[in-house]
């Protein structure tokens, strides 16, 4: 993991204890002081327990590979949501990243399959097409006679993109794409929307 400038040797715990420090910090949301705090409680912890978490972590980037269908997060040759039969394999929900299908599956609102980009097009961090299981999915759409796509790529500049150049690539197939519906939350107030949740919610208003 890359360093936030933390000089290792400065610490007065030793070197050892500066790498661990290091690498805390560099997580997603962990600061110098989380990082300090989780280092602490690493040291404070039993020797077995502190071996426990390294063997987890061991284990689960040796074990967990992408489904060789849809890319999600498995440890087996298919997720357990391709492998699951009273799955809709006609319906398929296009997403970035597989924490997109764990925050969809929590809402158990959808009984189709997914479809893990593994990010999205951004030329300027320079993350093309082909970079993106775009191309697997174009040919699961063919093999599968899938028949409605599902854009749940982040509401961003390069989500949409993305969507975009997806659905220029099948528009000769018969597949019906959608995307998620956006706008106004339910229990929220029209003071606090931004613009752009206020234009989506006018333009995808439905019947009363």
């Amino acid at each position: 993991m890359a360093s936030r400038g933390f000089q290792v040797e400065q610490h007065p715990f030793g070197p050892a204890v500066g790498r661990l420090v290091e690498q805390f910090a560099a997580l997603p949301g962990i600061g110098r002081k989380s990082a300090e705090r989780l280092a602490n409680h690493i040291l404070s912890c039993s020797t077995p327990e502190a071996m426990a978490l390294a063997t987890a972590i061991h284990e689960v980037k040796k074990t967990i590979r992408r489904c060789s269908v849809c890319f999600n997060l498995t440890e087996q040759e298919l997720c357990v949501l391709c492998r699951d039969p009273r799955r809709d394999r006609t319906v398929v929900c296009v997403v970035e990243q597989p924490k997109d299908v764990s925050a969809l599956e929590a809402a158990a609102a959808f009984q189709g399959t997914y479809h893990v980009l593994g990010g999205r097009i951004a030329p300027l961090e320079g993350v093309g097409p082909e970079d993106l299981t775009i191309g697997p999915l174009v040919q699961r759409v063919k093999r599968d006679h899938v028949k409605e796509l599902i854009m749940a790529t982040n509401p961003t500049l390069e989500g949409d993109g993305t969507a975009l150049f997806i659905s220029n690539l099948l528009e000769e197939q018969q597949v019906e794409i959608t995307r998620l519906a956006r706008g106004i939350a339910t229990g929220s107030v029209l003071e606090f929307a931004n613009k752009e949740m206020l234009a989506d919610a006018m333009r995808g208003r439905q019947h009363f």
